[in-house]
């Protein structure tokens, strides 16, 4: 009995895939949690947070709050071998509507593959003789605009009163066509719509066989951006102007360490970098071996995350003080974060070099495949996801193959809203609610109190220990119990009192879009409660029996499989002996 069950077991491994190798494993989580938070806000947030203070609360929220989730929810889905909604069948099914929160966070995480969109775009226009953001003597350019290349800091003082960079002036008029406001959609932008289809494309060839391509594809998406890295941080520190960007970056301000603002936006940048709470680790743990090292993988995992985020700011602030040294201004005036940063700062900034071509490919080509790695993970684990919930109609080869292509197809045409006149202020919305920092914490304190007080630490560390040959530390048992939740829970509440509303430039978004964006942030803290209510209402019994059985994890859990078959294996082999 206990060899057919194993055998089914292995069957349905089979069947669902798992990794060719540990290696393409480690290359899909690195690519994954190495995304364009390391780039484009880690170092904004240290320049404005107190310079190298700030590495002292983002240090301490590494080792308390990201580490001991990542750890918890690839553990999760190696145990399980199951995405990150039915995982939840096999540990506590009362807390199943936290895979269900997580399935609407990746479906509206998959919007960034606009930003992947942007960067073809740009990357097209690299290879121009001259580039157009680079001067104003552009059809698309106004009467307000100001050439980079001015060095008189006189003149750009004044220029950058009064008008608008060349570099800006392509971003808003040549790429997005930006209109009045969210309620001016207009047309789409064809150029950025093919831009968009390219990268669905290589999205869907990436994935459509599952773990088996998304981890060769991993090989070159992965390890590619640590080459054009080197390349810009061997550039930037040689350039004038290096050393005093990249002082501005790591100067200390020991005071900033009093504000609670820099605490709660180092844990925001922890949570967004090492992608916790959001499902796409308990995915891709669950394509593991059972016996993978999930515990040495977490570590190593972590440490390049936050070594890479400390890394990029090197790159991003000498190119920036090189700027500033050029145009004869400070620092604080030509740093931006987000968007700002990757379509305007650093391409002005590139183009003030030698061979200004070359290292704007270079830096487009990182910024590519940043992206590429983020985007089709999110897109594989809310395919994971569903394909688990449905295993008999989606696990086949060729119906998986149709069910990646519909989906791909299908998120394709709703993005095209985003490619539109008006599709930034669209994107801008969905950025700002759709995966908040209350959506992130809630999940948290949810995810730790499922774990950590109805499935047991005790239990947890049994078959971390069984998987992995050794046992955590109890550290970690402390972190999912007390720390964790307290600290996540402490960020919620101030995230709900201190609400703010999001705005552009000037722009005030009307009621229904403000409505909207708060129904995308609360529908995923809302499927938790809601789901557990369901389920509880749907669920035979008294109220005591009911929650009972919800609360019970599978009764057949796999570290005491393994345990079964190995002593079924003894039975047999004493029993072939004796006979």
């Amino acid at each position: 009995m206990n060899t057919n069950r194993r055998r089914k077991e292995k069957q349905s491994n089979e069947d669902r895939g798992q990794w060719a190798s540990k290696r393409e494993y480690l290359l899909v989580v690195a690519g994954n949690v190495v995304g364009l938070g390391n780039v484009w806000r880690f170092p904004y947030l240290c320049f404005k947070n107190g310079g190298g203070a700030f590495l002292v609360p983002y240090g301490l929220l590494a080792v308390f709050v990201g580490i001991p989730l990542f750890l918890l929810e690839i553990s999760m889905g190696q145990y399980t071998q199951e995405g990150f909604v039915t995982c939840w069948t096999k540990l506590c099914p009362l807390a199943q509507g936290i895979g269900i929160g997580q399935l609407l966070i990746s479906f509206l995480g998959t919007t960034y593959v606009l930003i992947e969109a942007w960067a073809i775009f740009y990357l097209v226009f690299s290879f121009r003789s001259q580039l157009p953001w680079a001067t104003c003597n552009n059809t698309w350019n106004t009467a307000d605009c100001f050439d980079v290349q001015m060095v008189n800091s006189s003149n750009m003082t004044t220029n950058q009163t009064t008008g608008t960079s060349a570099a800006m002036e392509f971003w808003e008029r040549r790429m997005l066509g930006m209109s009045g406001g969210i309620e001016e959609l207009g047309s789409v932008r064809w150029e950025l719509a093919l831009c968009l289809l390219v990268a669905w494309i290589f999205c869907y060839f990436s994935i459509w066989k599952g773990a088996r391509s998304s981890g060769k594809a991993a090989y070159f998406t992965a390890t590619f951006p640590y080459v054009m890295l080197l390349i810009l941080l061997i550039r930037g520190l040689t350039l004038p102007g290096a050393s005093e960007g990249i002082y501005y970056y790591l100067y200390p301000d020991i005071n900033r360490l009093a504000d609670l603002e820099v605490w709660i936006e180092a844990g925001s940048q922890i949570f967004f970098s090492y992608s916790v709470t959001v499902g796409m680790l308990t995915a891709m743990g669950s394509y593991n071996k059972y016996n993978n090292n999930c515990y040495k993988d977490c570590f190593a995992i972590c440490l390049l995350n936050s070594g890479t985020s400390f890394l990029a700011g090197f790159v991003v602030f000498s190119v920036l003080g090189f700027m500033a040294h050029k145009q004869g201004v400070t620092v604080k005036t030509v740093t931006d974060s987000g968007p700002g940063l990757a379509f305007i700062a650093y391409p002005q900034a590139t183009a003030l070099m030698p061979l200004p071509q070359f290292w704007t490919v270079c830096f487009f080509l990182m910024l590519i495949l940043l992206t590429v790695d983020t985007h089709f993970i999110t897109v594989d684990s809310f395919i994971t996801a569903i394909s688990d919930l449905i295993p008999k109609s989606f696990r086949a080869a060729i119906k998986h193959e149709i069910l990646v292509l519909i989906i791909c197809a299908s998120i394709f045409f709703i993005t095209l809203t985003m490619v539109t006149e008006g599709g930034i202020y669209v994107f801008q919305l969905i950025d700002f609610y759709g995966a908040t920092r209350a959506c992130q914490n809630f999940m948290a304190v949810s995810e730790c109190l499922a774990i950590g007080w109805i499935f047991g630490v005790d239990r947890l560390s049994l078959i971390i220990e069984d998987m992995t040959g050794q046992r955590q530390s109890v550290f970690f048992n402390v972190c999912w119990k007390y720390i964790i939740p307290i600290v996540s829970l402490i960020s919620f509440i101030l995230y709900l009192v201190d609400i703010q509303h999001l705005k552009i430039n000037d722009y005030v978004y009307p009621d229904w879009a403000y409505a909207l964006g708060w129904i995308m942030t609360f529908s995923s803290v809302a499927m938790v409660p809601l789901w557990a209510a369901g389920l509880m209402c749907l669920t035979p019994g008294t109220f005591r029996q009911r929650l009972s059985a919800l609360c019970a994890p599978a009764e057949d859990p796999a570290w005491q499989r393994r345990k079964l078959g190995e002593e079924g294996t003894a039975v047999e082999l004493t029993s072939a002996v004796t006979s």
